[in-house]
């Protein structure tokens, strides 16, 4: 790994436009972004079927069935658990594997799947998490163009920001949201985005200097 490398990690509260973040950050800063698309890219190169991502999404452990196999570009790694089956255990800890070998490529901005955590040892990971108030959430959330009400687009939000807490209260021992967690924690609601950015990216300049 590069030693200049480093991480910017998003957690974010559904409508609160991480992803928007994410990707400002990473055009600012010049580095690659990593989102749910994203990563599925970089997964499915390295071997890992689409299915087997979309099973890992965030969601609270569920047990599947099946095997897989999951290359990182060095050899092949195939998880078993009994013959026939594969633990979320097992599925969370291949895409681990996979946020740490992206990490150890290039300096990068990852949204989501507790990476954070994944990376708790890199020495220069950053850790932001995005909320915004409910409200704002819901504006954002019904701009995106799927027709959804307003109760749907608030059911929607809270029924996501659950599953979120679940999955990563699960899989770490931090709580997700919690100001504690992270290294900063920002109200996106308060400026514009392209302004929240700019401190975060003032942030991380005087952070790693």
């Amino acid at each position: 790994m590069d030693k200049n490398n480093f991480v910017i990690t998003i957690g974010r509260q559904f409508g609160s436009g991480g992803r928007e973040l994410g990707m400002c950050l990473a055009k600012k800063l010049g580095i690659t972004y990593y989102d749910k698309e994203l990563l599925l890219e970089a997964a499915k190169k390295a071997g890992v079927s689409e299915e087997f991502f979309k099973r890992s999404d965030e969601k609270f452990p569920k047990f599947l069935n099946g095997i897989f196999s999951f290359s990182m570009g060095y050899n092949p790694y195939t998880v078993y658990t009994g013959s026939t089956s594969i633990s979320d255990d097992n599925l969370y800890r291949a895409m681990s594997d996979l946020i740490h070998s992206l990490a150890e490529k290039s300096s990068c901005v990852i949204v989501g799947r507790s990476s954070d955590y994944v990376l708790r040892d890199h020495p220069r990971c950053i850790n932001v998490f995005v909320h915004a108030p409910i409200e704002e959430c819901v504006k954002r959330i019904m701009k995106r163009g799927d027709s959804l009400t307003e109760q749907q687009a608030r059911s929607l939000a809270e029924k996501t920001n659950k599953l979120r807490a679940s999955y990563y209260n699960f899989y770490t021992d931090k709580t997700w949201g919690d100001a504690k967690t992270y290294d900063l924690t920002i109200d996106s609601s308060l400026m514009p985005m392209d302004d929240v950015a700019e401190v975060v990216c003032d942030y991380v300049r005087r952070r790693l200097k």
